[in-house]
């Protein structure tokens, strides 16, 4: 299957340039890119189905309700 996308300017760029560090083409480079990204929705998919709303607040439930220390306010 062949798609075309609009992508800006500097992210070609930045992709050509990896692509000739590399000694692939700017396609390859996207495509790895966007495959990547794809399996990593995926795997946050899967880990959210297996999420349990319940145990979760369980588990905040065990944390103390208390001001943080200075040096971690921001």
């Amino acid at each position: 299957m062949i798609v075309k996308v609009d992508i800006p300017e500097a992210l070609y760029q930045e992709a050509a340039r990896i692509a000739q560090a590399q000694n692939l083409s700017v396609e390859e480079v996207l495509l790895s890119t966007f495959t990547s990204h794809v399996r990593t929705w995926q795997r946050l998919q899967e880990r959210a189905a297996r999420g349990n709303r319940d145990h979760f607040l369980a588990v905040l439930d065990k944390v103390p309700d208390v001001e943080p220390e200075e040096w971690d306010r921001r």
